[in-house]
């Protein structure tokens, strides 16, 4: 899997999750097989890129492998300075959101409200490409709702206009995170273009991992919510994919290890009082798959410090062993 002269170590990918795929996350997942790391969506808007969140956002590190940012707007010269600021500051591929389908970001016809507006995305398109020498990606969904599905045509627009690889999420907007993803749309954008196909959506084993692959004939797929709380999730995929035969889990000893390691880094990137609360999220998550213990995670959440949480993990893995 190539983008641009960039050569990923394997097809596996981490989507771009505003409030979660932050720096430390993204050097977890890397250093567990993921290929490539997408930051998190960074407003193309000027005006907000001086408060906590998005200069949180903008940090990177070597750890995360290649600096993959994402970038979300509706106006294509705002986007395109956005691109070059991003990638003044290190940024390797720039990436553009028509993917995310929340109100607050549709709204300003944002994320996946562009698929509606096909030759605005041209007009974004051109002029991100032609701002920036880094490779640009896209991202998207199958389209605006079942009745407007236009994802071959985004398609060929972003192909024909310089884009390097493009993820499709197997949803329209208006599907949101509902029922299953649908990959026979993803298919048809594969045999539409000739430029990398990302498929995103439901995978969370290396068997449908597999599927999805073999389905669509996708170049690569790209994970969201599934690797939330188990971040090993692209080691074992990989291994699958290379071998056909399961990797063994992860040993509680090594669970105990990432979980507490990652908890630390959050605690040290965001400082004692954002990064507990960053902790309680990202720790709910783990609890979920490795010991479905509510009440451990109420404990938790009510913490408010950051010792206090690393004394309560040490404590809750000592009496599991």
């Amino acid at each position: 899997m190539k983008i641009g002269s960039y050569s990923l170590a394997n097809k596996a990918m981490l989507a771009p999750m505003a409030g979660i795929t932050d720096q430390p996350f993204r050097e977890l997942c890397c250093r567990l097989g993921a290929g490539l790391a997408v930051s998190e969506m960074v407003l193309a808007n000027p005006k907000v890129w001086n408060t906590d969140k998005s200069l949180h956002r903008t940090r990177h590190s070597e750890l995360a492998g290649i600096r993959s940012v994402q970038i979300a707007g509706s106006d294509p010269q705002e986007l395109a300075f956005a691109a070059k600021v991003n990638v003044n500051d290190g940024a390797q591929i720039i990436d553009i959101n028509m993917g995310c389908p929340a109100k607050k970001v549709n709204k300003k016809l944002a994320g996946s409200a562009l698929l509606k507006e096909p030759l605005l995305v041209e007009q974004i398109v051109k002029s991100v490409v032609d701002a920036v020498s880094v490779p640009v990606t896209l991202k998207i969904r199958t389209g605006w709702c079942e009745n407007t599905r236009n994802g071959i045509e985004i398609a060929k627009i972003a192909e024909h206009n310089g884009i390097q690889s493009l993820v499709v999420h197997g949803r329209t907007r208006n599907d949101f995170y509902k029922g299953d993803a649908e990959y026979d749309t993803i298919k048809a954008i594969k045999q539409a273009i000739s430029i990398p196909v990302v498929a995103n959506g439901d995978i969370t084993s290396p068997e449908k991992a597999q599927h999805v692959l073999e389905y669509t004939g996708a170049d690569a797929f790209m994970i969201g919510r599934g690797a939330q709380g188990q971040p090993w999730i692209f080691r074992e995929i990989n291994h699958f994919l290379e071998t056909g035969q399961h990797l063994s889990p992860p040993s509680l000893e090594e669970k105990r290890s990432i979980i507490i390691e990652h908890v630390k880094e959050l605690h040290n990137f965001y400082g004692d009082f954002m990064g507990l609360r960053f902790a309680r999220k990202h720790v709910s998550w783990y609890m979920q798959l490795l010991e479905p213990d509510k009440k451990f995670r109420s404990i938790f959440n009510a913490l408010e410090s950051t010792e206090d949480q690393l004394v309560a993990l040490t404590r809750y893995f000592d009496n599991l062993t």
